[in-house]
């Protein structure tokens, strides 16, 4: 987790730019005949600092970190993935049997020679790592190489990312690929699931104060206020004690968690350390033996993939309310 927030990109955060388009994403025209141009092509988009023009939609793209991935299947455009890498978790069930038969380049990254072996002409990174330039995988190395590529939106942003930018990032994909009306769709059932979570939610008292624990030992790695994590957090009724840190994810001491008392703690489920260990790691410690969360064994858990700006974010907030009753 520390590399990948280390290696956040600053960019500006700009919004989207595009021609109307159908669903159709085939890379021939609406009309079916070969050569003619697709229907809402050239498209022409500016993400995280780039402007790039589609004249039709990428037909081998390689996706980089989970919540890329999961959006591209969320769209039905398995068939236009021609290589993956990079789990923090489990894919959602739903997409088990579209991920079962794409190829997974690596573990981790693939190394630049492996990324180009596959062929892509497209490049999808969730996290700013997925472009490092000290591996050779700069989006300027690729578009030297013919390849595009798209950032998500979250590993560049300046400014607090809400589900408007969750929105924003579904739509553009969806742009990109020619299936917009796909992520209109997905949009529509987004904001409705939160619109019914938000209800739930109202009837609460106080909001709980929750601490996100990551990892870390001398100090706590946990959400600030700039991350989808945080509205998340917000729209689930609560507040998140780090609001204040002004970065997706960082550290925090151990002193200041105790001084904010947080009711809750939120653990990230993903990596070597187990749920288990992590909830022992923090009832162990001595010196968080006043803190609420801690003295009354208050905890709720998340996967990570459900806490980063991706199709999962409307459905973690639900999810969290529920372990917030």
């Amino acid at each position: 987790m520390r590399t990948r927030v280390l290696l956040v990109a600053a960019a500006t955060l700009l919004p989207l730019t595009a021609c109307s388009s159908s669903d159709s994403g085939s890379g021939s025209g609406s009309d079916g005949k070969p050569g003619s141009r697709a229907a809402g092509f050239p498209y022409t988009v500016t993400n995280c600092g780039e402007k790039t023009t589609y004249e039709a939609p990428p037909k081998r793209a390689v996706t980089m970190n989970q919540h890329a991935t999961e959006i591209l299947l969320e769209l039905g455009l398995k068939d236009r993935i021609t290589g993956t890498a990079y789990l923090d978790d489990k894919v959602l069930p739903t997409y088990e049997k579209a991920y079962r038969s794409t190829p997974v380049l690596a573990k981790e990254y693939p190394s630049y020679e492996k990324l180009l072996a596959a062929n892509p002409d497209f490049v999808y990174g969730g996290y700013a790592s997925a472009f490092t330039a000290g591996d050779g995988r700069s989006r300027d190395a690729l578009a030297k190489s013919g390849i595009k590529t798209r950032l998500n939106i979250e590993g560049c942003a300046k400014k607090p990312v809400t589900m408007d930018d969750v929105y924003q990032e579904v739509r553009e994909a969806g742009a990109t690929f020619g299936v917009r009306d796909r992520a209109e769709k997905w949009v529509r059932g987004a904001k409705a699931e939160l619109a019914a979570t938000a209800k739930k939610s109202a009837k609460r008292g106080k909001a709980p104060a929750v601490f996100v624990y990551d990892s870390g030992d001398k100090t706590a790695f946990t959400a600030g206020g700039r991350g989808i994590g945080n509205d998340i957090i917000e729209r689930a009724g609560a507040r998140n004690v780090m609001s204040d840190l002004d970065k997706s994810f960082g550290d925090a001491s151990w002193e200041t968690v105790v001084d904010r008392r947080p009711d809750v703690i939120l653990i990230y489920d993903y990596g070597a350390s187990t749920v288990a260990q992590k909830k022992k790691r923090l009832l162990d410690d001595p010196a968080l033996k006043d803190v609420p969360a801690i003295k009354n064994k208050r905890f709720a858990v998340l996967p990570l993939s459900d806490v980063v700006l991706g199709v999962r974010a409307p459905g973690a907030v639900g999810k969290l309310a529920e372990q917030l009753r």
